[in-house]
């Protein structure tokens, strides 16, 4: 008996195929790269691999004092930037004992709900985007633009407000500006319904994510996702709510935290959305609150050179994109000897091995936008 092997197809075996998608892929946010293992269209397994924005942010802190390292602290996630240095200046406020001014604490509630609107906007706009959209880039930044607006006055920054001090804030509020904020904040939520008419009325953007890239809630928990992701997956966790920090014990009648169950791409953009919905009920609670203080101070009075006690803490506050942690080590000098960084982008994307093995090629660019990370919140 003869055999003769005439020619060999794609199809006669399973060969695996490695692709990279990054680090300078569009859908990668930036400088992030996935190392994809391909059978066929089905993706097999998924590695992220991360460090190409890596600055030592963590060992810059110790060559800082604590009025310096603020400047550093808004920067690892720049769509969070104030929520970034308030995190730093509640450590440090711990370390001392120091009780901020009750004008400060309610003013720093409305900046963080602001600057967590306007992460929140950047998403709800660019995550169609990617999935064929371009529509609601348009409106997003519209919005966007009448809050910077209120944020530029009161800080001078766009991106990096460097408005948080040890004690309180830099200034007080400007005159008349409470007004153009309450103008502002009622202008974007007037507009809201762009996004639940025009992105989550649309059938073919329901067809990409439904049912997409699902997290089981047990994934949450081991790989420390945090934020609007873990609470689409059913982790009903806020900080905001479960350990009240600035004025949010205060606010737990409009607090109102956003839990889905089914942890797919659709459930964690909804999430987005109605938290931004809250966020503007929250800044207009905050905005009712500051009309009726008396005038007082915005800050304490610190020393010329501000020396934390020898110790350590942590600190951790609900960032836009989750949980947000300093750890916080003095041995009573003018810098950190230690301060590690917690960022909440560094944990949700690891979820990706779990996420994209078994999906398609397709789908990968939904997965991977509907984490919604900053690649310089990962890398630090």
């Amino acid at each position: 008996m003869t055999e003769t092997t005439v020619g060999i197809g794609g199809a006669a075996e399973s060969t695996d195929m490695v692709l990279n998608i990054g680090p300078q892929h569009p859908s990668t946010h930036g400088v992030l790269r996935l190392r994809l293992v391909l059978d066929g269209e089905r993706i097999r397994s998924a590695e992220p691999v991360i460090g190409y924005m890596h600055r030592g942010a963590e060992k810059l802190f110790e060559a800082r004092d604590y009025r310096q390292i603020i400047m550093l602290a808004n920067r690892h996630d720049w769509l969070s930037a104030f929520s970034n240095e308030l995190g730093v200046v509640l450590a440090v406020e711990r370390m001392l004992g120091m009780e901020v001014p009750e004008r400060a604490v309610w003013t720093r509630t409305l900046l963080a709900e602001l600057n967590r609107v306007l992460n929140h906007l950047m998403f709800l706009g660019s995550y169609p985007l990617e999935l064929g959209g371009i529509t609601p880039i348009f409106y997003a930044f519209r919005e966007r633009e009448d809050l910077q607006h209120v944020m530029e006055e009161i800080s001078g920054g766009r991106m990096h407000y460097m408005f948080n001090r040890v004690g309180g804030l830099k200034d007080d509020l400007p005159a008349g500006w409470l007004g153009r904020t309450r103008q502002a904040v009622a202008e974007v939520r007037s507009r809201m319904g762009v996004y639940d008419d025009l992105v989550l009325g649309n059938e073919i953007f329901r067809g990409r994510t439904r049912d997409v890239g699902v997290l089981a809630r047990e994934t949450v928990h081991a790989y420390g996702v945090s934020g609007p992701i873990a609470r689409a997956s059913g982790v009903d966790f806020d900080l905001r709510r479960d350990e009240p920090y600035l004025a949010y014990a205060d606010l737990q009648d409009v607090l109102r935290v956003a839990i889905r169950q089914e942890g797919d791409c659709l459930a964690r953009f909804e999430c987005l959305l109605e938290q931004t919905h809250n966020s503007l009920a929250l800044a207009d609670a905050c905005l009712d609150r500051i009309d009726e203080l008396p005038p007082g101070p915005i800050n304490q009075r610190l020393p010329k050179v501000l020396k934390a006690p020898e110790g350590h803490t942590y600190a951790w506050t609900e960032n836009p994109l989750g949980l947000n942690g300093y750890y916080l080590v003095s041995k009573g000098e003018k810098t950190p000897y230690r301060l590690k960084l917690r960022s909440a982008s560094y944990n949700n994307i690891q979820a990706l091995t779990e996420l994209l093995p078994g999906t398609l090629v397709a789908d990968m660019v939904a997965i991977l936008g509907s984490l919604f990370f900053v690649v310089g919140d990962i890398d630090k």
